[in-house]
């Protein structure tokens, strides 16, 4: 599956006019090795990530200079910790197949309350005040953040095809973007539509990073508005990157 997804990705029919876009870095910064990382974001001067597997999920604040952990609370070692976001003054994250979500205090990362959803967890964003949810399928399925009910369902396409593993989510300027698990690829795409628009192909950070290993994939996208600043990371990566697109056309 995961091979032809990445096939899919890399032979794209021209007619269907999607950009591409190489990249180049612009700084490295420590990133904690034993996080299996699975949601990013920035706000107000810190990284906040969200990692996985039973027994060691946490959400964190992260101080970007060093990776360290300024304020961290772990979930419960029954639940596979996967994506975040933030919704005014709370974060909001899921798990992978528990079927519950949390609700943290973004001033300090107390619990404030937890959710049910149906289905797989992996990754969520904010768009246009709805809180959008990937679950391993080509649908983003979008929800009330309030009650978490279901609002609308979107079907992602790639060149008409039906692109799935999408997993960590973020939003930039109106765009979700959307890491391909498995891949070196993350894709933009039209929350109106689900059209992908855009091919980021980081082929060859994962080594810079010096990360091995099968399940040390790029994983993880965080925008700084305000500083028009773009972080990506991965799972087990000892290094966090600001990159700037490049060779877009």
């Amino acid at each position: 599956m995961m091979l032809l997804v990445t096939l899919a990705l890399a032979a794209a029919e021209p007619a269907a006019r999607i950009e591409r876009c190489g990249y180049r870095t612009v700084q490295s910064y420590p990133h904690d090795a034993t996080s299996f990382t699975q949601g990013l974001f920035w706000h107000d001067g810190h990284l906040y990530e969200a990692t996985g597997q039973y027994g060691r999920s946490r959400v964190a604040r992260l101080d970007l200079a060093t990776g360290k952990a300024l304020a961290q609370t772990k979930l419960p070692a029954d639940q596979f910790g996967e994506g975040i976001t933030r919704w005014g003054s709370q974060i909001i994250g899921v798990t992978w197949r528990s079927g519950v979500g949390h609700r943290w205090s973004a001033k300090d990362l107390k619990p404030i309350g937890t959710f049910r959803y149906d289905g797989e967890g992996w990754g969520v964003t904010m768009v246009a005040g709805s809180l959008v949810l990937s679950d391993g399928t080509p649908t983003l399925r979008f929800f009330d953040p309030a009650t978490m009910k279901e609002q609308k369902r979107v079907r992602v396409r790639f060149a008409d095809r039906p692109i799935a593993m999408l997993n960590e989510l973020e939003t930039i300027e109106g765009q979700i973007w959307a890491n391909v698990w498995m891949t070196d690829f993350i894709v933009r795409i039209d929350p109106a539509t689900g059209n992908v628009v855009s091919l980021i192909d980081l082929t060859g950070l994962k080594a810079d990073a010096g990360a091995g290993g099968s399940d040390s994939v790029l994983n993880g996208i965080a925008w700084d508005a305000r500083g028009k600043r773009l972080f990506v990371t991965g799972k087990y990566w000892p290094k966090l990157y600001e990159i700037a697109l490049a060779d877009c056309g």
